[in-house]
C-alpha cells in the first residue's frame, strides 16, 4: 500500500477539475467497491471525494482500505472519517443504535491490520473538511454540521449554516440526494440569490433506499451536473464472505438495499 502523508495527502485547491467521483459508506464491501471502480475506469475521473465509513459491517474492511490506498493519492481530494472510523479507532461504541452494531464494530476492530490502522490514522479524523474545486468553496462532512458523525443532512434541509458553500457533500444516511437551495444574498448580479448544491452519493456497500446496487455520484465540474449512479455487483458472492461473528442482519440487508 502506498504511503499516505497524513493530512498532506489532500489537495487544498483543485483548479479546473472536471470529473469528480464521490463515494461514501463503502462499509467493508470490496465486491461493490471493485464494481464501482471498474464502472468508472473509462470516465476520465480526475479527483475522488471519500465521505467516510470505509469500514465495518462488511467483511472486507482491510481489502477496501488497501484498494483505496492503491489509488494515486494525488487524486484524492477529500478522505474523511465517518462515524464507524471514529467509533472503532477510538474504541467508543456507545453511540450505536443497537448492540449488534457495537458487536460488529468490535469485531471489525479485531480484524484490522496494522497497515489498515495506519491508513485510517492518516485520514481527516474530524469527519469534516473545507476545500475548493474550480474556485468554488466546498464542504465535505460525513454527517452534518449539527452532528458531524451521527446525524445526516436530510434531503431538502437548507439551514443557514451551509449558506457560505457552493457545494455540500455528505454521507451517513446511505440514501442519495442532489438538490439546490437559493439563499438571500447581496449579490445583485445573481438577483440577490446565493446557490448551494447539496450532494449525498448514497452508499457503495450498504444502500438503504431499497436499491441493492452499489451507489455513488459523479460531479462534472465543467458543466455543474451531478449524476447519481448505481451499478450491479455480485451480492451473493459478498454475502458468502461474512463471518458468523457478525449479525446476519447485515448480510441480509444488502440483498434488498434496506
Amino acid at each position: 500500500m502506498p504511503l499516505l502523508l497524513c493530512e498532506k495527502g489532500h489537495n487544498l485547491l483543485k483548479e479546473m477539475m472536471k470529473k469528480i467521483l464521490i463515494l461514501s459508506d463503502i462499509h467493508g464491501n470490496i465486491t461493490a467497491l471493485d464494481e464501482v471502480l471498474k464502472s468508472v475506469a473509462n470516465k476520465d475521473i480526475e479527483g475522488i471525494i471519500l465521505l467516510g465509513d470505509l469500514i465495518d459491517y462488511g467483511p472486507g474492511s482491510n481489502e477496501v482500505i488497501k484498494r483505496i490506498g492503491d489509488i494515486p493519492q494525488e487524486m484524492i481530494v477529500v478522505n474523511i472519517w465517518g462515524n464507524h472510523e471514529n467509533a472503532i479507532m477510538n474504541e467508543d461504541y456507545r453511540h450505536f443504535s443497537s448492540e449488534r452494531g457495537a458487536v460488529s464494530a468490535r469485531y471489525t476492530r479485531k480484524q484490522l491490520t496494522q497497515a489498515s490502522m495506519d491508513y485510517l490514522n492518516c485520514m481527516t479524523k474530524e469527519g469534516i473538511y473545507e476545500f475548493s474545486i474550480n474556485g468554488k468553496k466546498c464542504l465535505a462532512v460525513h454527517g452534518s454540521l449539527e452532528d458531524v458523525f451521527w446525524k445526516s443532512i436530510v434531503a431538502g434541509e437548507c439551514a443557514l449554516k451551509y449558506r457560505e458553500y457552493e457545494y455540500v457533500f455528505s454521507g451517513h444516511s446511505h440514501i442519495p440526494h442532489v438538490y439546490q437551495h437559493f439563499y438571500e444574498s447581496d449579490q445583485e448580479e445573481f438577483r440577490y440569490k446565493k446557490r448551494t448544491v447539496f450532494i449525498n452519493p448514497g452508499s457503495v456497500g450498504q444502500p438503504r433506499n431499497h436499491n441493492p446496487n452499489a451507489q455513488f455520484a459523479i460531479l462534472d465540474g465543467d458543466n455543474g451536473t451531478v449524476e447519481l449512479m448505481a451499478v450491479k455487483y455480485d451480492i451473493e458472492s459478498e454475502v458468502r464472505k461474512y463471518s458468523d461473528a457478525v449479525d446476519a442482519f447485515y448480510r441480509e440487508r444488502i440483498k434488498r438495499g434496506i
